[in-house]
């Protein structure tokens, strides 16, 4: 194979095995739309990147834990409702980011590679980036992980027993920040969610255990990687879509398989 085969390969399956475990507790939390409103505030971070000449990841992991902070912050005030909160935020991020990427009239970015990512075209850099941020990401949720559960089954019993509730969910949200900034250059900024939420949901008509659906999802995420990967090299189609393509066609596969109960 070629080196940017290998790149690209590596760079996917680094992420889908990080997304696996992240992208269950948020079907089980049920907060896709707050990894979307994350992921659409990441070409906002990338702008800044560009236009403050640091590493465009370091401003998407800025931007999306400041983002994090401001929706903990108004969720305190119970002014509107979460979802509410979730659609101004992600909108309105997006939206500031097409704005910004205005002023940046000396500098010509690929914005479709990075709303819809170019795994092809992943670097060495880019790896180290991935596997860094993976490995800080994978840690946080294997060091949080009974907690995490506890405050998934009911935040009243987990607060109750002592845990911090609140500093909890702020560190779920910040692990997916960070797996956001990693994925970026994989699916791109409008597709990533869908890396973590698809290979989980997956995952769970085949799970009796939290653990065992955060591992198949990490299968499933991986398969989901190489099977887009082989489409694109076949059909000279984008990368990042037949990724996503292909975890939807597994999640509608195992729909289609029995389950015994």
């Amino acid at each position: 194979m070629d080196d940017f085969v290998l790149r690209a390969l590596a760079a996917g399956c680094g992420i889908a095995l990080v997304a696996g475990p992240l992208g269950s507790f948020v079907v089980w939390r049920r907060m896709a739309y707050f990894g979307d409103t994350l992921s659409h505030s990441a070409l906002l971070g990338v702008t800044l990147g560009f236009l403050l000449g640091v590493n465009p990841m370091i401003g998407v992991v800025a931007v999306c834990v400041s983002l994090a902070l401001a929706l903990v912050a108004l969720q305190g005030r119970r002014t509107l409702a979460s979802d509410t909160l979730l659609g101004i935020l992600s909108h309105g991020s997006l939206s500031l980011g097409l704005v910004a990427l205005a002023f940046l009239e000396t500098l010509r970015v690929d914005l479709v590679a990075y709303l819809f990512g170019d795994i092809l075209s992943v670097t060495t850099a880019d790896l180290a980036w991935i596997y860094g941020g993976g490995a800080v990401a994978l840690g946080g949720i294997l060091l949080l992980w009974r907690r995490l559960l506890a405050i998934t089954v009911s935040e009243d019993l987990a607060r109750v027993e002592g845990m911090p509730v609140e500093a909890l969910r702020l560190a779920f949200m910040l692990l997916i920040a960070l797996v956001i900034a990693a994925a970026m250059k994989i699916v791109g900024i409008l597709l990533i969610t869908s890396l973590m939420i698809i290979p989980a949901a997956a995952a769970r008509r085949f799970a009796r255990r939290p653990e065992t659906m955060a591992a198949l999802a990490s299968l499933f995420g991986v398969a989901a990687v190489l099977g887009g990967l082989m489409a694109s090299l076949r059909w000279d189609l984008p990368g990042g879509p037949s990724v996503v393509v292909a975890a939807a066609a597994l999640f509608l596969a195992g729909a289609l398989v029995p389950v015994r109960s």
